[in-house]
């Protein structure tokens, strides 16, 4: 089966650069692309300097729902949000001030990346931190998802003026232009060795993705071929034991209605996915977890896109009012969008 590749590399124009990530790309685009992503053939795609982080999404949505192994190479620097203080990669126009707005949030990887089978995606990272970033990853660890294998550095702020090079992702390309690619945790060793010293003031990650015993690969496999009844039903079993196990409340249940809201999209039922996602959502804010959280917006957000797919009136202007209520609460990142609810709602009313 083909694999995918996402080349990313994404730095802040202006004084605000720490990295020069995008200078990467040349040496990455010489390796043979069946060696980049450790498969007979493979798709490439290569995003340079992106400046919208929902394109960069765009693109990132894609690879994911490629049915191969998908390696997602990612070079740039990490800025905190001065609201949430959530991890970003910095875009082109990236300032401290905007990062919120203008950078990528780091837990969209581990959203988008979510139902994919485990062990079928890799991270290989080359990161630099600002100091407030570097001060929270010492205690905070960066999260990409616990069905991925991530292997990379995240380097401290530079102490010259001046702006650092994506040394590890030039070791990693330089290695693999040799034609071999090995697994992936013996070329982080490889990587590291080369880089010497410098390695032992960074944050190293590596994380092996579990590979036995996983329940979203099978249920991958079923939407894959098309079961979705079964697949639903699969995840419907996980959900119900972990409400016996942990509560209606906790992430483990949380995460199965999550699942299940998917599916729901998949299967062209965007009903019963706008409908989950609003559960999703409700719960998560009675649990008292803040409008702003990451979890909370991604529902609403997810629950909002999939309302605007529903094409019988009726049961759109029955779940509208509820996505405005939680609107009101979460207005999430994108501007206008209760005034959207609102406005789509009034024109739901003069419908037939």
């Amino acid at each position: 089966m083909p694999g995918t590749v996402l080349l990313l590399a994404a730095s802040p124009m202006g004084r605000g650069r720490l990295v020069d990530a995008a200078s990467v790309l040349p040496v990455l685009a010489a390796v043979a692309p069946a060696v980049l992503s450790g498969t007979d053939t493979a798709n490439v795609v290569e995003l340079a300097d992106p400046l919208e982080p929902q394109a960069v999404l765009t693109r990132l949505r894609a690879a994911a729902a490629a049915p191969g192994p998908l390696t997602v190479f990612v070079t740039g620097q990490l800025q905190l949000d001065r609201r949430q203080h959530l991890p970003h990669l910095a875009l082109a126009r990236t300032t401290p001030a905007s990062v919120r707005y203008t950078g990528f949030p780091w837990h969209w990887f581990r959203e988008e990346l979510r139902l994919r089978p485990s062990g079928a995606t890799t991270l290989v990272v080359d990161l630099h931190a600002d100091p407030e970033t570097w001060e929270q990853l010492r205690s905070q660890p960066l999260d990409s998802g616990r069905g991925n294998a991530v292997h990379g550095r995240i380097a401290p702020p530079p102490s010259r003026r001046g702006v650092a090079q994506p040394s590890y992702m030039k070791a990693v390309a330089t290695l693999l232009r040799s034609g071999h690619r090995p697994p992936l945790e013996q070329l982080h060793q490889q990587v590291l060795a080369r880089l010497g010293a410098q390695a032992a003031t960074n944050i190293l990650l590596t994380a092996q993705a579990p590979q036995s015993g996983d329940p979203h690969a099978v249920i991958a496999a079923a939407v894959k071929a098309g079961r979705h009844t079964e697949a639903d039903a699969l995840a419907a079993q996980w959900e119900r034991t972990a409400v016996r196990a942990h509560g209606p409340g906790s992430e483990d249940a949380l995460h199965w209605a999550e699942v299940r809201a998917d599916l729901a999209m998949f299967a062209g039922d965007p009903v019963r996915s706008c409908r989950t996602w609003l559960t999703v959502a409700t719960a998560r804010l009675a649990a008292g977890q803040a409008p702003h959280a990451p979890a909370v917006e991604s529902a609403v957000d997810r629950a909002h896109h999939q309302w605007g797919r529903i094409d019988d009136t009726a049961r759109a202007r029955e779940l509208g009012p509820a996505l405005a209520e939680l609107r009101l609460r979460v207005p999430g990142r994108k501007q206008g969008a209760l005034d959207h609810v609102q406005q789509h709602l009034r024109q739901l009313q003069t419908q037939g």
